[in-house]
């Protein structure tokens, strides 16, 4: 029994030996293996190295398509508009020149270089936006300014198509010009400007610094933006954005994200003449408004009651307490006899009310008296010394009321019977008025021409705004009805001569002749 156990004890006292041996045996091939690997597989990586492995081009990722969408719809249809300016001594009249005097009547057609030894041309930039697949085009008045010739051209379209203007808006620099093509053309379209708020997304559509069909996205800073320093009327109330506007984008579309045209591109604020942050653009409301009304009748015509007020008054909290008024407009000036002085209203007043709604800013008065048709009224409530009085205004014609600033819209218009446009001519009765503006004699007769149509026989055959037309192959013109009589007379592929007195505002007054072939008549 004795024997048995002490083999036993033997025998397990043998296994702890041999298990310890065998863990030592594992533990250093443990140790061998994991030197040895590690060679090998920086072996392996160091051959690696030398052959790096390919980069295989993934699946694209569509994170956000919300602005390539909109340019997609869009682009096509935001135009490019090269203009040219040709002035200098018209074409046949000796070069005798002066100080024009009455220059500030008529800067804006006949901007003269008195060193200029002939003709010159300008060339300028901008943007426009097809709303019509008819061909009309959308765009600010300072693009096409004093243009003789308006070039357009369509996105994806090697023709280079020439433009006529249909009207044009100084108050608001709206124009409206129309191409035409031998297709539908894409267009765009025109949301509603209420809508917008601070912060929205926006993009803004042009060709800045002649890079065509460039896109910048931004934001809306602000809104109902107005004032001398970027606007020069009272109509004038614009969207602010930091989406880039560069010189070039005047006239294209400021554009949300649902795709509608909001507002029309029209200035920035800059120190550099470069972008800043702080563009503008008009409103669509606005723009839509001047444009039914330029494509119907080719001019816009606006409501006043005939008043004037200072535009940072409208935000003057304390000038308003003093006047015994929570809000509103403070007249400055009434004209006399208009509609305003008829209703007792008087300088010094704060109109509060137009019918029943707040006049919290400008366009709060302005756009409903605009927009209520010539002969009705609108109701006002205003503050006079301190107490609240109620009138009901009518609305009259701004041309009437107030004729300084409709003198701006007319050109040289006095006012008078226009004849129907004929071979790109756009002319009027000259009265003893524009005679005396153009340092004539008041009894000078004939029509004087107040427009000419781009790539029209006018222009072939030269003829200038402010030409006076006496003859038409040798019979006197004395007014717009003899006018229409010889032109009724002319026949297609016939020759005519123009009598022209061509006044160049220093009281001297050259005689040319204007001469062509009649055209097909315009239907």
């Amino acid at each position: 029994m004795g024997i048995q156990f002490q083999e036993l004890v033997a025998w397990i006292r043998h296994r702890k030996i041999f298990a310890s041996v065998l863990l030592v045996l594992t533990l250093g091939l443990g140790i061998i293996i994991g030197t040895l690997i590690p060679g090998h597989v920086a072996a392996k990586r160091a051959v690696s190295d030398a052959a790096p492995a390919l980069i295989a081009i993934p699946d694209p990722v569509n994170l956000s398509s919300s602005f390539s969408n909109i340019v997609g719809h869009v682009e096509p249809a935001v135009v490019n508009i090269s203009t040219t300016q040709v002035f200098g001594t018209p074409k046949g009249t000796p070069d005798k020149r002066g100080q024009d005097s009455f220059q500030d009547f008529f800067n804006k057609f006949f901007k003269q270089n008195p060193d200029a030894q002939g003709p010159e041309e300008e060339k300028s930039l901008g943007s426009g936006v097809i709303v019509d697949k008819k061909g009309y085009v959308l765009t600010n008045d300072h693009v096409i300014d004093g243009a003789t010739k308006i070039q357009v051209a369509v996105d994806g379209d090697p023709t280079h198509y020439t433009a006529r203007v249909i009207g044009v808006d100084k108050q608001t620099d709206l124009a409206v010009i129309k191409i035409d093509a031998d297709r539908p053309l894409p267009t765009a379209r025109l949301g509603n400007s209420d809508g917008v708020k601070v912060g929205d997304w926006v993009l803004a559509f042009g060709s800045p610094f002649s890079l065509n069909g460039t896109v910048t996205a931004g934001i809306v800073s602000a809104k109902d933006r107005s004032g001398m320093e970027i606007g020069t009327s009272q109509f004038q109330e614009f969207i602010q954005t930091d989406a880039a506007i560069n010189p070039g984008n005047s006239g294209g579309p400021l554009v949300n994200l649902a795709g509608e045209v909001i507002g029309v591109n029209t200035a920035i604020y800059t120190g550099s003449r470069g972008f800043e942050g702080v563009g503008f653009a008009l409103p669509s409301n606005t723009a839509i408004g001047v444009y039914n009304q330029l494509v119907t009748t080719g001019r816009v015509t606006r409501g006043s009651i005939g008043i004037r007020f200072q535009e940072d008054q409208v935000h003057d909290a304390l000038l308003h307490k003093q006047l015994g008024a929570p809000y509103g407009v403070v007249v400055e000036y009434v004209t006399p006899g208009g509609p305003a002085a008829k209703a007792g209203i008087q300088p010094g007043d704060v109109i509060t009310q137009v019918n029943s709604r707040p006049v919290r800013v400008s366009a709060d008065l302005i756009d409903p008296i605009v927009q209520t048709p010539i002969g009705h009224s609108v109701e006002l409530t205003f503050m006079h010394n301190g107490k609240t009085a109620n009138a009901s205004v009518g609305v009259a014609d701004m041309a009437k009321t107030f004729p300084e600033d409709a003198g701006n819209e007319q050109q040289v218009s006095a006012g008078v019977e226009e004849a129907p446009s004929t071979f790109g001519l756009h002319v009027e009765t000259l009265t003893p008025e524009v005679a005396k503006r153009l340092q004539m004699s008041a009894t000078q007769t004939g029509v004087i021409v107040t427009g000419v149509d781009p790539a029209s026989f006018a222009e072939d055959a030269n003829f200038l705004e402010r030409d006076v037309i006496v003859e038409i192959n040798h019979a006197a013109i004395n007014n717009v009805e003899d006018y229409k009589r010889e032109i009724a007379t002319l026949k297609p592929g016939e020759d005519v001569l123009f009598k022209v007195i061509h006044p160049d505002g220093t009281g001297q007054q050259f005689t040319v002749f204007r001469t062509g072939t009649i055209p097909q008549l315009e239907k």
